[in-house]
């Protein structure tokens, strides 16, 4: 109860900037929640995914294998099922995978634009509220002669602005380079399957 008095009474002390400053940390949060279940839901069973491109493909069982990544669920399956629903040319299929992954990837991106902004906002709006209350302290000579102290306590308020800017870029930061990571896993899976579809695709068509 004492630490969220405190950190109350700190927020306030830190002037207006504070509450873009909260409303950054809320929005890279909420993306790390939003983004995390996402990724976790995008996530293939990669080793039962691959043994059954490799065996259906070259069977020609095209509808069997839409029915393995419909319930696989992931974007590796979402990929291998949108291009086995194409015609079954190589150059048109080529196309259709070039075109999913494309797409795919693009959602996975999504939102984490607004933390690399964050990451580079959150300083600058902590420097902002340095420098308005610097000149609030400052101001004060000209009406507290004799009371030097009002001028550093100001200065001390004014710097809890840039400390919350800077935490609050480094936790974006973070939140940043895990998610990116994540993102990175996924079209690597994508890639893989991808290539596992063309190896079986290719081959069955050169035996035709």
């Amino acid at each position: 109860m004492e630490f969220i008095t405190n950190a109350g009474h700190l927020f306030l002390q830190g002037g207006l900037v504070m509450w873009p400053l909260l409303i950054c940390s809320i929005i890279a949060i909420t993306i790390l929640i939003e983004r995390v279940c996402m990724y976790n839901a995008a996530k293939s069973n990669m080793d039962t995914l691959k043994a059954k491109v490799a065996e259906l493909v070259p069977q020609g069982k095209w509808k069997e294998l839409r029915q393995v990544c419909e319930e696989d669920g992931g974007v590796a399956a979402e990929l291998v099922e949108t291009a086995a629903s194409q015609p079954h040319d190589v150059d048109k299929q080529t196309q259709a995978l070039q075109g999913a992954a494309g797409a795919i990837a693009a959602r996975l991106r999504a939102h984490l634009n607004y933390l690399e902004t964050i990451v580079t906002l959150a300083p600058l709006l902590g420097l902002l509220g340095t420098v308005t209350g610097m000149i609030g302290s400052f101001s004060v000579l000209s009406v507290s002669d004799g009371e030097p102290f009002a001028i550093t306590g100001g200065v001390g308020e004014a710097l809890i602005a840039t400390a919350t800017g800077l935490c609050v870029a480094i936790i974006a930061l973070v939140i940043h380079a895990y998610l990116v990571q994540r993102e990175d896993s996924l079209v690597s899976e994508m890639e893989e399957v991808g290539a596992v579809y063309m190896t079986a695709l290719v081959g069955d068509n050169d035996a035709a």
